[in-house]
């Protein structure tokens, strides 16, 4: 028998560290790209664009759509409480899909140390919630797991939607009122 030699720390943080640098790159190159003509026609529909890019962008369990952008530019058209509130709802809306896709693949998930943590917070009555919150308010890639899981082991669905819309209010508000801030608007 051989025991495993753990990995080195800065070889478990090479890949998300990359993989986050990436991901605020992409967000910043779009924010400098996007055609202001894309920003009119759905400042056009205005908190519903807010909405459906959310939910879209959500919708996706493994590739990150860079949403936040475009937010941050309808924050600055309208409302920025209003932007993110429908934005959070959108969001909400696109994560049920991970939510479902664990409630109809149950054995399908790989197990992982990080599966096993969330699996067993999620079959606890109080920290179910608390940690949907603290994965679903930063942006963090493996919320979709978090979601999966939450499906597969079968939390309410009303305490995944309003748990993920609390925390997303909290997250789409801190992007939308920081670019309001930062770029200006109204």
């Amino acid at each position: 028998m051989s025991a495993e030699t753990p990995l080195p720390l800065w070889r478990v943080w090479l890949w998300p560290a990359v993989v986050g640098i990436t991901i605020a790159v992409a967000n910043v190159l779009v924010f400098i790209l996007l055609p202001p003509d894309l920003v009119e026609r759905l400042g056009a529909l205005g908190y519903v664009g807010a909405f459906l890019s959310a939910g879209i962008a959500n919708a996706s369990i493994v590739v990150p759509v860079p949403y936040y952008p475009l937010l941050i530019r309808l924050g600055q058209a309208f409302n920025p409480y209003g932007v993110a509130i429908a934005a959070a709802a959108g969001s909400v809306l696109g994560e049920l899909v991970a939510f479902y896709a664990g409630r109809s693949g149950r054995k399908a998930m790989e197990r992982t140390s990080f599966y096993d943590w969330v699996h067993r917070q999620m079959q606890h009555p109080w920290r179910a919630p608390l940690v949907l919150f603290v994965l679903s308010a930063p942006p963090n890639p493996f919320f979709d797991v978090a979601g999966i899981i939450a499906g597969a082991v079968g939390v309410p669905v009303w305490t995944f939607v309003i748990t993920v819309f609390l925390a997303r209010i909290v997250r789409m508000g801190l992007v939308v009122v920081l670019g309001y801030t930062l770029f200006g608007g109204w």
